[in-house]
């Protein structure tokens, strides 16, 4: 789905809502809690094995699907590889307060998967106790407790949860546990069944299977090719049909001669700027028969257009012709 200034990606209906409402009303049993943090390690160690890193993992963040699968949503503060600094780490302060590892309050440089796997030991902390293990009505009372460790687990917890919690929440991001470690725990280990992603790559539609895109009596394409370029383009195709053509900025208008039981064809064209060097140009009927518009879209718009067509590096030139 995309509007003139933004581009949104619907990727699943998450029906269970955030596992905060869950903890809200009160600590989750062992085994339930297990499960979740279990499969948090398994997805935030698949974004880390991929260069991305959270930085803003809480429960708030952390949906759950109607089958109780955890889904980890909300990247809007993530950091990939290539914002490393020289020295091999980040340095831009953010997340959310009672989360946030020491490292991070030092205001120095720090390791994202390091400060992500403090956030997890937190949240574990929250399943369990249902409450924080770091808090205080002032901030920077509670910043003090944080950078210094200072917390203690309730006596329900079993020895195996308090040594992982222990690891977890370091403050020495150098020592603190690692990603593997934590899933050859004893506590983690307990019933775990590794949790299969689905990332192969022919299940994956690529962004070239669908440069040419109809719905109804539209149809999008994306070029990399400057706008000029594309109304020259349009501007050909029409006086090959004999179809008058007007413009205004970046909009076009096609009107056909010939006259039909529904009036001439009249085609609208619109061409947004989707990246700075990418375009989406938007082709609408406004008027006349479909099955005109349609014959036109097949043998001259897509054709005429085709050598326009931005492509992925690998990716296939052919045009989807199914209607969506």
């Amino acid at each position: 789905m995309a509007t003139k200034s933004k581009i949104y990606f619907v990727m699943e209906f998450v029906r269970g809502g955030e596992l905060f409402a869950r903890v809200a009303k009160g600590r989750l049993k062992e085994d339930t809690a297990r499960r979740y943090f279990q499969q948090l390690i398994s997805a935030v160690g698949f974004c880390h094995a991929r260069g991305v890193f959270h930085r803003d993992l809480k429960p708030e963040n952390l949906l759950v699907d109607e089958r109780g699968d955890l889904k980890v949503s909300d990247f809007g503060l993530s950091a990939v590889a290539d914002q490393f600094h020289p020295d091999g780490l980040l340095h831009t302060f953010c997340g959310t307060p009672s989360y946030v590892a020491p490292e991070m309050l030092a205001r120095r440089g720090y390791d994202g998967a390091k400060a992500d796997i403090w956030s997890c030991g937190v949240i574990l902390f929250v399943l369990m106790a249902g409450y924080l293990p770091f808090h205080d009505q002032n901030l920077m009372a509670m910043y003090r407790k944080i950078y210094r460790g200072e917390f203690r687990c309730p006596r329900w917890f079993s020895r195996d949860l308090t040594s992982l919690l222990n690891r977890l929440l370091d403050t020495n991001p150098e020592t603190r546990i690692t990603m593997a470690e934590v899933m050859q725990s004893r506590w983690f280990q307990k019933g775990f069944r590794p949790v299969r992603f689905y990332v192969e790559d022919d299940q994956l539609h690529s962004l070239g299977d669908r440069l040419f895109e109809e719905r109804g009596s539209e149809v999008r394409f994306i070029s990399a090719q400057p706008m000029e370029t594309i109304v020259t383009k349009l501007e050909e195709i029409a006086k090959m049909k004999s179809f008058s053509i007007r413009r205004k900025d970046w909009r076009v208008s096609i009107e056909g001669t010939r006259e039909g039981e529904k009036g001439p064809l009249t085609i609208g064209a619109e061409i947004f700027e989707l990246t700075p060097s990418l375009l989406v140009l938007e082709v609408k009927k406004k008027a006349g028969d479909k099955a005109e518009y349609d014959d036109f879209c097949n043998k001259e718009l897509k054709p005429g257009m085709e050598p326009l067509v931005h492509h992925q590096s690998g990716s296939a030139r052919n045009v989807p012709s199914d209607t969506e």
